[in-house]
């Protein structure tokens, strides 16, 4: 898988075509693939009947025209609010995926619409979501393209040793942080993968060190959110795998003119 490639420098769309497309909808990720991105990223949660779906919050209020929280709601009252209501490109001016029926979709769903061979980063955003999440993965046979992350080592311990490729949680990264600056060599981690920002709480992270630490555990290194082209570019150079993007085409136009392709 192109994602767990360290010779490659995948484009990833963020929660599909993030910039022009409203977050974490079917619309959204089949723009990201026409485009031509290697893979894309995504957040899951569950509904309060056990439906795993997709969001980043653990609200509607930000992106739909409905309240709440998902883990109160059934998939169906979920699904009844515009996922399009609150997109906006110009800071408010215009909202034009209003009422052109986008819903939240369910992890099924997206499955079933996006190509049989296209890789995915999938982030849990609950613990709750796990067991619902790894009995998708295993239905659907996804176990040899995706990547699962998550922020909080409760929502991926339980999925260890399940066969397929596992993000470091954000203790994990800060135990990395000081034997990667003092080139220390690491013990064998249990992920596959580093899914971090260039920077944590406004302070910049030592990506070449991390990446450089662990491309010798075969850990891939994939940095989100990346919409600057210049600074994609810096960071392949810097040793960095994957490009988590907003805008994914201004990255794969960057990539196609420089020695990453």
């Amino acid at each position: 898988m192109i994602l767990l490639d360290p010779n490659a420098h995948p484009v990833i769309g963020h929660r599909g075509n993030r910039a022009h497309a409203p977050e974490n909808t079917l619309a959204s990720l089949q723009e990201a693939v026409a485009l031509g991105v290697d893979a894309v990223e995504f957040d899951v949660q569950v509904s309060s009947d056990g439906v795993l779906l997709l969001m980043h919050d653990l609200t509607i209020d930000r992106t739909t025209s409905g309240s709440g929280a998902i883990a109160s709601q059934t998939f169906a009252a979920l699904r009844a609010h515009d996922a399009g209501a609150r997109f906006t490109a110009d800071r408010g001016r215009i909202f034009p995926w209003r009422h052109r029926g986008v819903v939240i979709p369910s992890f099924n769903e997206v499955v079933e619409a996006l190509p049989s061979t296209l890789p995915f980063i999938v982030e849990l955003k609950a613990p709750a979501a796990s067991a619902a999440l790894h009995a998708a993965i295993v239905r659907h046979g996804l176990q040899k393209r995706v990547i699962v992350a998550g922020f909080e080592p409760a929502s991926t311990q339980p999925l260890r040793g399940q066969g397929f490729a596992l993000g470091a949680s954000t203790p994990d990264v800060a135990r990395l942080l000081l034997p990667s600056l003092l080139r220390r060599r690491i013990p064998t981690p249990w992920y596959q993968a580093l899914c971090i920002p260039p920077t944590h709480n406004g302070i910049p992270l030592p990506i070449a060190a991390l990446a450089r630490a662990v491309r010798t555990s075969s850990v891939v290194t994939h940095i989100w959110t990346v919409n600057d082209p210049s600074k994609a570019l810096r960071l392949w150079e810097r040793g960095v795998q994957g490009i988590i993007s907003d805008d994914p085409a201004l990255i794969l136009a960057a990539r196609s003119r420089s020695a990453f392709v």
